[in-house]
């Protein structure tokens, strides 16, 4: 029962990586634009510690890993906006 709600926490956590990663990407635009290639390297070796962390059943570096994954990637995630059509004058 403990280690389901060990497992319920972290996923909440997890949950509320995307609005603090929104929330980031939305304060620091200038230093996105320069430094995406570090974002990108550290979602890599994120992911890859996040699979190392389960292999070795380490919960607590597992979520560690995946929120910074979650944070960082949401960060990089740029909005689409629909282009204005030009209106037309008849």
């Amino acid at each position: 029962m403990q280690e389901a709600f060990k497992i319920i926490i972290g996923i909440v956590v997890l949950a509320f990586g995307i609005p603090i990663g929104n929330f980031l990407a939305k304060m620091t635009r200038e230093e996105l634009k320069s430094g995406q290639i570090w974002f990108k390297i550290i979602i890599i070796f994120s992911i890859v510690g996040a699979v190392l962390a389960l292999v070795f059943r380490d919960d607590v570096l597992l979520f560690t890993l995946l929120f910074i994954a979650i944070v960082t990637s949401r960060s990089l995630v740029k909005k689409k906006t629909k282009p204005k059509k030009p209106s037309r004058k008849k």
